[in-house]
């Protein structure tokens, strides 16, 4: 038989070698496109691991698990964090009423230097005129793109406002509870004791911004014990008649302002109590003491 017959008389035909070498470049392709894909899967497994690595680090501060809801890692859209991006930050809000103390306690707050409290932002109507311009406000706070003069140059560990009772705050109660539950915003009750002296002082105040009885000028604080002397002398007129509904009033705003919010994160503080004992907010914030001291006198 020709050494080189097609015709056979035992097995298969024997493949050509352009047709053999063609299978195997093909199967060498095949094996190699399953490689890379396996390798780019790896490596985007790598990286989510190393996105999942990163967040657990801003996450690893030694917090209790019951505490893990109320902290916070904030992204702004107006200004980058930088090396503060890991920093844990809780959300606080300074619950009170006019002439309880809370300008003094916000300023006590303020001089800690981790601590940001953004004064009484609910003052102006259209921020609260309905619960939507309300919640957009408050957005916009804890995600911590509201830039006043209460920003530091610290990394901010807590962040908050002061809301007052006559801000719109008791009129959408459920919606706001609702909330600060979801967002994991804890609450800083502040009123006086001594309904009196609050109403007396309530009364001082009106009568200043029309004397200006500091060398011509009105101060809601002031800063020295002579100046709160200077408007100590003052003693006005109470109206005996309306005095004791003026006090049940103010009175029942605290009573239903603590049961609309009994179900939020919250501490109760008065003013009387808290003078010698400064650092308790610092505590509730979880934010070390630093020593913070006010200089404001409360008349």
């Amino acid at each position: 038989m020709h050494p080189y017959s097609l015709k056979s008389s035992k097995g298969a035909p024997i493949l050509p070698r352009p047709v053999f070498f063609f299978f195997v470049a093909l199967c060498g392709f095949y094996v190699y496109y399953l490689s890379f894909n396996q390798i780019t899967l790896e490596n985007r497994k790598e990286g989510y691991n190393g996105e999942e690595q990163r967040a657990n680090i801003c996450r690893k501060p030694s917090v209790p698990y019951e505490e893990l809801c109320y902290v916070h890692f904030p992204k702004p859209t107006s200004y980058s964090r930088g090396e503060c991006s890991c920093t844990p930050v809780r959300f606080f809000v300074i619950v009170s009423m006019q002439r309880s103390g809370s300008g003094w306690f916000e300023t006590l707050l303020y001089s800690h230097p981790n601590i940001s409290s953004n004064g009484e932002i609910f003052n102006r109507v259209d921020r609260r005129e309905n619960i939507s311009s309300i919640l957009q406000t408050l957005d916009k706070l804890y995600n911590l793109d509201w830039l006043t003069s209460a920003a530091k140059n610290d990394c901010t560990a807590a962040f908050g406002l002061k809301w007052m009772l006559n801000q719109g705050i008791l009129e959408n109660h459920d919606d706001i509870v609702s909330y600060l539950n979801k967002k994991g915003v804890s609450i800083i009750f502040l009123f006086r004791r001594n309904t009196l002296r609050q109403v007396i002082s309530v009364l001082a105040n009106d009568y200043d911004k029309d004397a200006k009885q500091l060398n011509g000028t009105h101060k809601s604080h002031v800063h020295s014990k002579e100046e709160a002397e200077i408007l100590a002398k003052f003693k006005p007129k109470l109206d005996t008649s309306t005095l004791i509904a003026n006090i049940r009033n103010i009175e029942k705003a605290i009573k239903d302002c603590l049961d609309h919010f009994k179900s939020t994160r919250h501490m109760i503080l008065y003013y009387e109590d808290i003078i010698g004992n400064s650092n308790v907010a610092n505590s509730f914030n979880k934010c070390p003491n630093s020593g913070s001291t006010n200089s404001q006198v409360i008349w």
